[in-house]
């Protein structure tokens, strides 16, 4: 990986894009700095080093962890890429649910420009949903449980929309850069943005562990965590492969088909939405007892959920959790591969797996393989999304455990698919054939 990037740097035009996605990513961080108006930046700073030794920062710890730590901090980027990922999961969905969005996924670039265009649409949408939340539990208090400090200098009606106003367009400007990286440097842009908040907290959480845990500790959890980053690059890249033959024919004059090649089936099909989507919905119930906590008389339920859903080194947060990823593992892949259009692609070409009929035996066949590979990656999914709750219980490590599930599945992701189209790009410059 590093050879590539040590290439690129030599070549003139791939070092022009390199340079340009760092300048973008400098902005971007820089724009993760600065208070939102109205924010009472030092009594923010003093809650949250407050909240960051209780047990209520684990609450917002997935969204905080796409925001780069930047949500606690009420700063203008507050919402991170987390909108625009929401927005783009529901679009997801939709397209199967939908038959006008579904046509127009089949209409090629012209209708994923327009799913992209409403994908913009709704994650502005879910930005201001989203920071009239945030900004209304900072004006209450309720952001950071435990904090009685006020975290704004006025909590009126003007300074409540212009923050909200100001964390909007800040989403706004990070879809722009993100397309700004697509279109002018190497990589997709939003992958890369998140990449970049992620690995944003990652110095200052292991320096968290060394000063609680100390040297030894510290060393333990980097060669443990670099060990499950390198059983995670072997998962990312497994797939298994599918050999499909074309038959030849005649259009016209001349004579097509007669290849072989394969359909590569990744062992995590699903990537990352899973966690995502397990972690969301755990979060949801943890939320609603926090609102309800301050009650005269709390419901039953809110002790309940206290008990068992908040912490996550108790026994049946981990099931659920477990449990839920391996569902939505496969709720997912079912909706990304479609294995009736694949084997009808399949046939209107010419092409056959060998030793299966075209048409409905290859249908069959797709799905037995797709859901037997399936499994082994739903239970990798769950085990490496449980290494910090496992951690939580073992090392008494905070929430924001440096080597979380979600973190190392981004980073592993977004590294490969990047050093991938560098390597790519390189080989149509530098390309060695057969005379050296």
């Amino acid at each position: 990986m590093l050879g590539a990037f040590a290439s690129a740097f030599r070549t003139p035009d791939l070092r022009k894009k390199l340079l340009f996605v760092l300048l973008i990513v400098v902005i971007f961080r820089a724009g993760s700095q600065i208070p939102a108006p109205g924010v009472h930046v030092a009594n923010v700073q003093q809650c949250l080093d407050a909240a960051q030794t209780g047990d209520s920062a684990g609450l917002y710890n997935l969204v905080n962890l796409f925001s780069g730590g930047a949500l606690l901090q009420l700063t203008i980027f507050a919402l991170g890429i987390m909108p625009y990922i929401t927005a783009s999961i529901i679009l997801q969905l939709l397209v199967v649910v939908i038959p006008r969005l579904e046509r127009l996924k089949k209409e090629g670039q012209a209708g994923q420009t327009k799913i992209t265009q409403y994908t913009r649409y709704l994650t502005l949408g879910l930005a201001v949903l989203q920071a009239t939340g945030i900004v209304a539990l900072a004006r209450s208090g309720d952001l950071l449980q435990g904090c009685t400090q006020p975290l704004l200098h006025d909590d009126g009606t003007a300074t409540f929309l212009v923050m909200v106003i100001t964390m909007t367009a800040g989403t706004a400007v990070i879809m722009w850069l993100g397309e700004l990286i697509t279109e002018r440097g190497i990589g997709n842009g939003m992958s890369i943005l998140i990449f970049t908040q992620v690995v944003a907290t990652f110095p200052a959480t292991m320096w968290a562990v060394k000063n609680d845990k100390g040297w030894w500790t510290f060393a333990i959890v980097l060669v443990i965590g670099l060990a499950i980053m390198a059983a995670v690059i072997f998962i990312e890249q497994a797939q298994r492969r599918i050999p499909v033959q074309y038959a030849r024919r005649m259009v016209g004059r001349k004579m097509f088909g007669g290849s072989s090649t394969y359909i590569p089936l990744k062992v995590n099909q699903a990537g990352v939405i899973p966690v995502i989507f397990a972690s969301s919905l755990l979060y949801l119930p943890a939320m609603a007892a926090q609102f309800n906590q301050n009650a005269q008389n709390p419901p039953v339920w809110v002790d309940w959920i206290n008990n068992y859903f908040v912490q996550g080194d108790h026994p049946i947060y981990m099931a659920t959790y477990f449990a839920l990823i391996i569902f939505f593992t496969y709720f997912y892949v079912s909706i990304t591969f479609n294995p009736p259009e694949v084997a009808d692609n399949m046939k209107k070409y010419g092409g056959f797996i060998p030793g299966i009929r075209a048409g409905k035996p290859t249908e069959d066949y797709l799905s037995y393989v797709l859901s037997r590979i399936t499994l082994p990656g739903s239970l990798y999914l769950g085990l490496v999304a449980l290494i910090p709750l496992i951690a939580l219980a073992l090392i008494n490590a905070n929430q924001n455990f440096p080597f979380g599930g979600t973190s190392i599945l981004i980073m592993v992701g977004v590294a490969l698919d990047t050093v991938k189209q560098i390597e790519s790009q390189l080989q149509q410059r530098n390309y060695e054939g057969f005379l050296r």
